[in-house]
Parts: structure tokens; C-alpha cells; sequence
């Protein structure tokens, strides 16, 4: 079974089991690395058995894959930020940084923008670990950043305009859906392949502290205290199982999305 995720440590932790033969029943697995972006784009056109993708990318890939109840994320205070170097009170005019088009901090910013938070000049894909560093540089007047980037944004001298997942969960009342995992259609039985991935899930939260290595050495220089906050933030019970609660999450949003004309609408039952 192949095996593409992001080398972050949610997904690195969630899946160090998998990865390493420790869930009993499941095939050997090969494990590629990339930013979501990357997949996002990967996924429309490879043979991908299992894969990590942006909840927004879904209405381009169900047609291919279906969604696994598990393995994601989806959480509570933990969206992505708008920062910016300069008091700035919305994104009127600006040149905005984002990690990737379909990604669903872009949806969510869009979403914001289309609210009343205003629309940028422009916006450019920038991969998301030069997001910071050139808005401090003054490249661009804002920047869209995700995962680890919301513990160490003020080390750069940036603000945060708005933080989306603030903004989602007041407006909804919803968790926010991040992260999919998607089983290729045809590649074998959806409730057989989540469970692997649910059982690998289980194992990193009996002993956290196999996965250490295997995390750090991914995890891009990250600082392991750094490493501990990203893991406790994004891997938690939605992780186990999206439930009624997460569902509804990734219908909202893609719901609202469509509505707005941002995705192509999703047939009834596309989740399922």
C-alpha cells in the first residue's frame, strides 16, 4: 500500500505505527512526504492507495476517492491565521502569500473575505515555510500560514489580522475540517482500510513517545516543544473518528463554499 501524507508531526505521529508494521492485518507500507498543496494536485492525476488532502480539494476528487471517517484533521482552535507586518484592519488591496489554491486555509480565507474582511489585489501560492519570512521582508503586505507557523508567527514581527478558525468556530459553532484522508476507490474494502489507519491512530496515543524519532526527523528543524503543541493541537478524537459532529463540519464548509461559488457544489451522499 502506498501511503502519501505531509512529513508534520500529526500526520508523522498518527501514522508511525502504520508506517512501521505495527498494525496487525494491514500490507506493507510504502510512505511518501509532501505538503498538502503537493497532494492536493498529486491526487487528481496519481494512483495514490491512501493520501492526505485539504478538506477543499475534496469536491475535485471524489469521483476518484472516498473519504475515511479517521486519520484527518479537524479540531478546535486551530485554524489558520492571516498575519501581516503592518496594522492593517482587512485584506482590501493587498498582495496576499497563501500555501496553495485548494487548500481550506484559502477556502476559509475566501469565506472570511467574501464576509466583509475584503478583497486582496492579489494572491500568490508561496510554499508555506516562506510565507513568514517574506512577509517580514515585505514581499507581500499578508500571508496565509498553517500548521506550525501559529506558535512562532510574533518571533517574525508579524500580526495576526484574523484568526480563521476563531472566526469559523463563532460564525458555525463547527470544528474546522483541515486535513482528509482519502482511500482510492477500487484500491479495497473503505471500512477494512480505515480501520488500519484507526488502529495506527490508537497506537500513538497508548505510547507517544514511540513515534519521537520518526517525528523529529521529519519535522523540518521544528523545535520539540514546538512539535508537542502541533501534535496535541491537530491530532485528537476526530482524528479516531469523525463522527455526526465532524460530517456536519465538512458539509458546512463545503456547503457555504458552494454557495459562494468557490467549489463545485457536492452530490447528496459524496461523503459517504
Amino acid at each position: 500500500m502506498n501511503l502519501t501524507i505531509s512529513p508534520c508531526p500529526n500526520d508523522t505521529f498518527a501514522y508511525h505505527a502504520l508506517v512501521h508494521g505495527l498494525v496487525s492485518g494491514a500490507p506493507q507500507v510504502t510512505a511518501h512526504y509532501a505538503d498538502v498543496d503537493v497532494t492536493n494536485n498529486l491526487a487528481l492525476t496519481a494512483d495514490l492507495d491512501v493520501v492526505k488532502v485539504s478538506y477543499a480539494a475534496l469536491p475535485w476528487l471524489l469521483d476518484r476517492y472516498q473519504l475515511l471517517p479517521c486519520g484527518g484533521a479537524l479540531g478546535r482552535g486551530c485554524g489558520p491565521l492571516v498575519v501581516t507586518a503592518s496594522e492593517v484592519t482587512s485584506l482590501e488591496g493587498l498582495r496576499v502569500a497563501v500555501p496553495g489554491d485548494r487548500t481550506t486555509a484559502y477556502l476559509l480565507m475566501r469565506l472570511w473575505a467574501a464576509s466583509g474582511g475584503g478583497t486582496p489585489a492579489s494572491v500568490e501560492v508561496v510554499p508555506f515555510a516562506a510565507i513568514m519570512p517574506a512577509v517580514a521582508a515585505g514581499r507581500y503586505d499578508a500571508g496565509l500560514v498553517i500548521h506550525e507557523a501559529r506558535f512562532t508567527f510574533e518571533r517574525h514581527g508579524l500580526r495576526a489580522l484574523v484568526d480563521l478558525g476563531e472566526w469559523w468556530e463563532r460564525d458555525t459553532g463547527l470544528p474546522i475540517p483541515l486535513g482528509a484522508i482519502l482511500m482510492r476507490r477500487g484500491f479495497g474494502e473503505r471500512d477494512r482500510v480505515a480501520g488500519w489507519v484507526r488502529a495506527s491512530v490508537e497506537a500513538a496515543f497508548r505510547d507517544p513517545a514511540a513515534s519521537q524519532n520518526y517525528v523529529l526527523a521529519h519535522a523540518q528543524e521544528m523545535e520539540p516543544a514546538v512539535v508537542a503543541q502541533h501534535i496535541a493541537l491537530y491530532v485528537n478524537d476526530f482524528t479516531l473518528d469523525l463522527g455526526a459532529e465532524g460530517y456536519g463540519a465538512v458539509e458546512a464548509l463545503l456547503g457555504r463554499a458552494a454557495k459562494e461559488g468557490l467549489v463545485p457544489a457536492l452530490p447528496a451522499g459524496a461523503l459517504s
